[in-house]
């Protein structure tokens, strides 16, 4: 097995794979202040909604290491508005969000510390974050690895892998998990236009680690399921509302009603922080859209015409009634999902 490291954070700085430029080119980028970290999460140097919590948390840290000889007043503001910054770099996947508060709830109740206390304190919260969530991907694949079928070929959409998380990955550590555990399965990958997340990330995660794939267009994968070549779809996503509305790269609306019409499972697996049990449905979802030239171009080489109007939502929403399942750390949520989401909000089995 491959063990592909995504995130580290060493002497102070924070060291990402710039997956701007796979994969022709394994580089890291390096964060040394939670400015380099919000541009990196904005421009997509690391994304995928566990990863981009993770490295919100860590953004924190280096904040709070920058403002350490500040007063103790001016630290704490400074690190509140640093966090705030980050906590907006991108606006729909909840994790961020999460993880920011969550740091944030331990600095409020560390404020009486030293300034160095507190970077500590913040620096073992991150890493906790990030222990954790390496430890629920593996519990994904582990409970996701159960609805898969000996011999399966499975679809994919966008990259839900090491690179999206801490390690390991969601949907594709559920594959990873029913490849090593001998399900000789294969897998069909989209290839996620316009960044094209898919064709170079999955694949190269895939071919990392010798999975038998395909890299298929995006437009492909409704034949494939409409000739009965896919038995189970497997993505991530990127918020999750109560009702079990989810949010995920765009595209994934696409094929979930497709796979309805034609009785393939669809499943989602995500973390429990990427259930957002404040938004009641998909419609309350804020949709980020990106920039035209996501679309206009590829590798900076124009590819539309000049003065052409451009439509580029990075994600969009499938609702509760496309979902088959949703594969958790704690098991998998099947409907009704307004119900069973608000048992585990509350705690209830």
């Amino acid at each position: 097995m491959t063990l592909i490291k995504s995130i580290e954070f060493k002497d102070g700085k924070l060291y990402l794979i710039d997956q701007r430029k796979l994969p022709e080119k394994l580089s890291m980028f390096e964060c040394k202040d939670h400015k380099d970290v919000e541009f990196a999460i904005k421009d997509m140097v690391v994304r995928g909604a566990p990863a981009i919590g993770v490295v919100g948390a860590y953004g924190i840290v280096l904040a709070a290491e920058n403002f350490l000889d500040l007063s103790k007043e001016e630290f704490i503001s400074k690190v509140k508005e640093s966090a705030a910054i980050l906590g907006n770099a991108r606006p729909t996947a909840v994790n961020l969000m999460w993880a920011v508060k969550r740091m944030m709830n331990v600095l409020e109740a560390n404020k009486d510390k030293t300034n160095s206390e507190i970077c500590e304190i913040l620096l073992n919260e991150a890493k906790n974050i990030e222990r954790e969530d390496l430890e629920t991907n593996k519990a994904i694949a582990r409970y996701g690895n159960e609805i898969v079928p000996k011999g399966a070929t499975i679809l994919t959409h966008c990259n839900a892998g090491a690179l999206a998380t801490a390690g390991y990955g969601t949907a594709l550590g559920v594959i990873r998990e029913a490849h090593y555990t001998g399900k000789n399965i294969r897998v069909f990958a989209d290839e996620t236009r316009p960044r094209l997340q898919g064709a170079r990330l999955t694949a190269w995660e895939l071919v990392q680690e010798r999975i038998p794939a395909k890299l298929i267009p995006d437009s492909a994968a409704p034949v494939l399921i409409r000739d009965g070549e896919i038995d189970i779809i497997i993505v991530g996503a990127d918020r999750i509302a109560l009702n079990g509305d989810t949010a995920n790269k765009i595209g994934t609306f696409m094929l979930s009603q497709i796979a309805r019409d034609f009785n393939v499972p669809f499943y989602i697996a995500a973390p429990i922080s990427t259930i957002d049990f404040e938004t009641k449905s998909g419609k309350d979802i804020i949709i980020e859209e990106r920039d035209a030239t996501e679309v206009t171009h590829i590798n900076g080489v124009r590819i539309a015409p000049e003065g052409i109007d451009v439509y580029n939502p990075a994600f969009d929403v499938t609702p509760h009634e496309n979902i088959t399942g949703i594969i958790t750390e704690k098991g998998i949520i099947r409907p009704p999902y307004l119900e069973n989401l608000s048992r585990l909000r509350d705690g209830k089995k």
